[in-house]
């Protein structure tokens, strides 16, 4: 494994733009990926495995829930500390940050936005100290874009709730304690149960053979008649519209995240191209590589304008789910645009485990298709700027 000599590029001194609590925020985060992450990555990645003794390290940074207040045992840090949180972590790997952003935007915020105060004293302070690993159930695998058709559902039986039906592609399922999952009741209406490992007819398989997201656990819920207890319904917030505003959190971070991912691509590509002698001169003094560069630096920093700006939005409260789809889409087409154009500059060398650019390619094909894919990313900014929904 090469020594970690990223340096973050800031071709618009963004960095003016943050206060000091944000900087040091994200440097704490920097820091700590530089110790804790790059020097095990890539044995992970090839072994397929997710390196949990990292678990520990990202609750120290504030990754778990940092915009959750510290009564519940969050950071109570603004939307733009998170975000840089994520960046710094994706520069690192993509499935770190899954692991951080499912847990935060897809397990912390419903259970503190949507939930009662008892469960967020059950389980915020437990989820943000990571003593509790949680998932999010909402794709099923005969419904992925269209995640009201979904099939999941559940029965009241009285005392308790019957829960029926499966979930896929769910991150941190497999050594998850507990699952927000989202699921129809009799009269067809989406609510949000939390499901406890160890529960009865409660099942996560994992999900193997990926070459993408290599270090990073996914997997399946199963729930063959589970009984949740009724205590453990989400009633903050009822229909589609619930889980909905969990992805634009989760959403939100992975606009942050992708920047972190093309930020390590490119400055590996410019080290090397500095460093690689052919025809006599450094390959960074030749016109095409050069060109490569220079778009690379330009998409990063208008990808940092784009969040940055988007991060003071949700400080307002005014962020529409719009805007978060177009950041989102956008930031993550642009990383691994980058990710490719950085793999040509490393030639074959690009192509090992040596270096971070094949890995975070291989990641990114993964992110721009979860929490919505790029199409339907378009249709939703389509959709805003038209007036007319054109997903049917």
């Amino acid at each position: 494994m090469r020594p970690d000599l990223f340096e973050a590029p800031d071709y618009y001194n963004i960095d003016d733009l943050l206060s000091e609590e944000h900087k040091l925020v994200r440097d704490a985060a920097r820091q700590w990926v530089k110790r804790s992450v790059s020097p095990i990555i890539e044995e992970y990645a090839q072994k397929a495995e997710f390196p949990t003794e990292i678990i520990g390290g990202l609750a120290e940074i504030g990754a778990f829930g940092p915009y959750i207040p510290e009564q519940y045992g969050g950071a109570g840090l603004d939307q733009i500390s998170y975000g840089l949180i994520m960046q710094e972590i994706e520069r690192g790997d993509s499935g770190v940050r899954s692991t951080a952003s499912v847990q935060s935007s897809l397990v912390m915020y419903p259970i503190y936005t949507y939930g009662n105060e008892a469960q967020r004293k059950k389980y915020l302070p437990k989820l943000a100290s990571g003593e509790f690993m949680g998932c999010f159930g909402l794709t099923e695998p005969n419904h992925g874009s269209n995640p009201s058709g979904m099939e999941t559902k559940y029965k009241d039986m009285g005392d308790h709730y019957l829960l029926n039906g499966a979930k896929l592609w769910i991150s941190n399922s497999p050594f998850a304690d507990i699952a927000v999952v989202w699921a129809k009741n009799e009269e067809g209406r989406i609510h949000g149960l939390i499901v406890e490992r160890g529960m009865e007819g409660f099942t996560t398989p994992e999900t193997h053979n990926k070459w993408s997201l290599r270090a990073s656990a996914t997997g399946e819920l199963i729930f063959d008649n589970v009984k949740v207890p009724k205590e453990n319904i989400l009633l903050g917030k009822t229909g589609l519209g619930a889980p909905l505003g969990c992805l634009d959190s989760a959403r939100y971070g992975i606009a942050w995240g992708a920047i972190g991912a093309a930020m390590d691509c490119y400055d590996t590509a410019l080290r090397y191209a500095k460093e690689r002698i052919q025809f006599g001169k450094p390959i960074a003094a030749t016109q095409l590589q050069q060109k490569k560069l220079a778009e690379m630096i330009t998409e990063i920093t208008k990808a940092q304008l784009l969040a940055f700006r988007l991060g003071q939005l949700k400080n307002e409260g005014r962020a529409t789910t719009a805007q978060i789809s177009m950041a989102k889409r956008n930031n993550v087409e642009m990383a691994i645009k980058i990710a490719r154009e950085a793999r040509q500059v490393l030639g074959g060398m690009g192509i090992t485990g040596e270096y971070s650019i094949m890995r975070h390619m291989m990641n990114l094909e993964s992110v721009i298709t979860y929490e919505g894919t790029h199409d339907i990313h378009l249709l939703i900014t389509g959709a805003d700027i038209t007036g007319y929904p054109a997903f049917q």
